[in-house]
């Protein structure tokens, strides 16, 4: 079932008219109506309120959700080095934190730091905490900062499992190469990815469920620094 299709069915079983539904989300009854004729796709953090109000996950609120994502998601347009940034990028990202690799010396009071090394380019990750974390990965060419992303997470249940989520980063695709893939199952855990924007300017959010309870939620956002 389409997003569109799902929205209308969602919403009328919970008898809401489309501007009851806009009012419960703080926007125009003419969004909603475009949502649900396809002519317009919501936003992350709309998304994400959609979700959360009608108590159902991210994928199954957007079933065709590769189809859907290509109405609110550009994909990234990267001239050739850019290319070969990304391809270090997924290198480094699979071989710190997703592959549970040595952390290096902390950089600040109880912080947890990994590094990965090549060349001229350099990727460190920082981040705090643990059930509830933030942190931040960035890139270096020559010492020169030049792209980061920051991250804010929690653990929402006993559920949550750890490798799950290292298993899940470990296939960051190279289309958009922050987190994990847009959806990924195994057993009973299914991680969700949704992203807005491209390699230079980009917000998401990550998800795990675990049958159909809520696990793990991160939120994530970063670009180019000049």
């Amino acid at each position: 079932m389409s997003f569109q299709k799902q929205l209308q069915t969602l919403r009328k079983s919970r008898g809401l008219s489309q501007e009851k539904l806009a009012e419960v989300l703080g926007i125009s009854r003419q969004a909603v109506a475009k949502w649900e004729v396809g002519q317009s796709y919501p936003d992350i953090a709309k998304l994400i309120a959609l979700s959360e109000f009608f108590k159902v996950s991210i994928d199954e609120l957007v079933n065709d959700y590769e189809e859907n994502c290509h109405l609110s998601i550009k994909r990234n347009e990267v001239n050739f080095e850019e290319e070969g940034i990304i391809d270090f990028l997924i290198k480094a990202k699979k071989s710190t934190y997703a592959a549970a690799g040595e952390e290096t010396k902390a950089s600040r009071p109880n912080s947890h730091d990994l590094q990965y090394v090549e060349g001229d380019l350099k990727y460190i990750d920082t981040y705090l905490g643990g059930e509830k974390f933030l942190g931040e990965e960035a890139l270096w060419k020559k010492d020169v900062p030049f792209w980061s992303m920051n991250y804010a997470g929690r653990v929402l249940s006993d559920e949550f499992s750890g490798s799950f989520l290292k298993e899940a980063l470990r296939l960051v695709p190279k289309d958009n190469p922050y987190r994990g893939p847009i959806m990924y199952q195994r057993g009973q855990y299914k991680y969700h990815c949704i992203i807005n924007g491209d390699f230079k300017w980009f917000q998401g959010y990550e998800e795990i469920y675990f049958n159909d309870n809520k696990t793990y939620e991160c939120y994530f956002h970063g670009g180019e620094v000049k």
